[in-house]
């Protein structure tokens, strides 16, 4: 199936795939006079009175905005505001079919990180979390920084929502190949916003105080270049400070160099970068994580020709599928219902766990939930809830 061409078709037809539906009819001049003038001057007031009471009054309480600038949508790069509204239609209908969330795509016509925030500061009453989705590295990061205190959670899911459905796979990947996540020497090939976000939550950055936090022994990341080391001019400020917790022996060299004795490689960058002579200088028993879209850095086939035990990828066609869609909306369901501020690093190790937790008997070709699976989102809002009220 051509399934762009199709997807063309689908949205052409209903010209868009989401809307808003009231919850009650009017039919009634009394009804009328309930939902608006001169009843909803009650509510209003009451809001004007007690702030805290527009979290039961209005949609906020169960509504989340998908931010995006259009700057790094899937793997179209830098397509603009107008051409990323399918895709955050797409993220809302997920939202509503996994957690019952009403969200909204807000794309904004600007790339100026000061515009973004300031948009996203001004509209953010009506809602009860902010989803910043593809917007390019490093903007990313500061734009996610500076909305912290916003006092609703900001969560940039290419960021954290792809390291912690990494995160629960590699878990389950360890029982099942009776490895300790410890020890794991960790090659991550991508270093943009996801990139990173893996590596920080692998090597347990944000969480260095927290028992849950096992962080693993050594991850290098690479970009285009190869091996991001010390003695590299070229590192923006993102990647500079990737070397205060990777690289530790100051390794140089292609992306090869770095697979050379690494149990894990995380992919998250192009596809058709390695070989299975590529997966041979691994350690013993690899696991691959594969994910860059629509075509994995190396196909499952060629990874188990190298010998590597365990292949995951981000496509929905092969087995241990890789997809984020496993983690926001339960993420976002947990932190919504305990009114939470912002989402924690223990919020996220929270929410990996749950995931791995979801596959009851892990196995090679099921290290990770079926991303259809509707189970995921109730058990992983309910560990995020349960992070979040533990942290009042």
């Amino acid at each position: 199936m051509d399934y762009y061409k199709k997807s063309i078709e689908l949205h052409r037809k209903h010209k868009g795939k989401i809307r808003v539906s009231p919850k009650m009819d009017v039919k009634s001049t009394t009804d009328l006079s309930l939902v608006y003038s001169p009843g909803v001057a009650g509510p209003s007031q009451a809001i004007a009175d007690d702030e805290s009471q527009v979290w039961d009054l209005t949609i906020k309480g169960n509504t989340v905005a998908i931010v995006s600038d259009g700057s790094a949508v899937l793997g179209l790069g830098n397509i603009g505001a107008k051409a990323s509204i399918p895709v955050m239609e797409g993220k809302a209908m997920l939202f509503k079919k996994f957690a019952g969330i009403d969200a909204f795509p807000i794309c904004i016509d600007s790339q100026d990180v000061d515009k973004i925030v300031e948009t996203v500061r001004l509209i953010s009453p009506v809602f009860g979390g902010i989803n910043l989705e593809d917007i390019s590295a490093p903007r990313s990061f500061e734009i996610e920084a500076r909305l912290q205190n916003l006092g609703i959670p900001v969560f940039h899911d290419d960021q954290h929502g792809t390291a912690i459905v990494v995160l629960g796979a590699l878990i389950n990947a360890c029982k099942v190949l009776d490895k300790d996540i410890h020890d794991l020497k960790v090659v991550i090939n991508g270093a943009g916003a996801a990139g990173i976000a893996i590596a920080r939550l692998l090597r347990c950055i944000d969480n260095q105080n927290d028992k849950v936090c096992i962080p693993v022994k050594e991850v290098i990341v690479c970009d285009s270049k190869g091996i991001i080391h010390k003695d590299r001019d070229d590192l923006n400020s993102a990647k500079r400070e990737l070397l205060s917790y990777s690289n530790p022996n100051h390794k140089s060299g292609s992306l090869q160099d770095a697979l050379v004795g690494a149990e894990v490689f995380i992919g998250v960058s192009v596809g058709n970068l390695l070989t299975a002579e590529d997966i041979k200088v691994m350690a013993k028993d690899s696991v691959i994580f594969a994910m860059a879209n629509p075509t994995p850095e190396i196909m499952p086939n060629e990874a188990y020709k190298g010998g590597a035990a365990i292949v995951g990828t981000g496509r929905s066609d092969l087995p241990n599928q890789v997809n984020n869609v496993l983690g926001f909306p339960g993420i976002f369901r947990g932190a919504l219902d305990a009114k939470a501020k912002v989402i924690s690093p223990k919020m996220k190790l929270a929410a990996a766990y749950a995931i791995a937790e979801c596959v009851r008997y892990p196995s090679k070709m099921e290290v990770i939930p079926a991303s259809l699976n509707l189970n995921v989102a109730s058990q992983v809002a309910e560990a995020v809830k349960k992070a979040a009220l533990s942290e009042l």
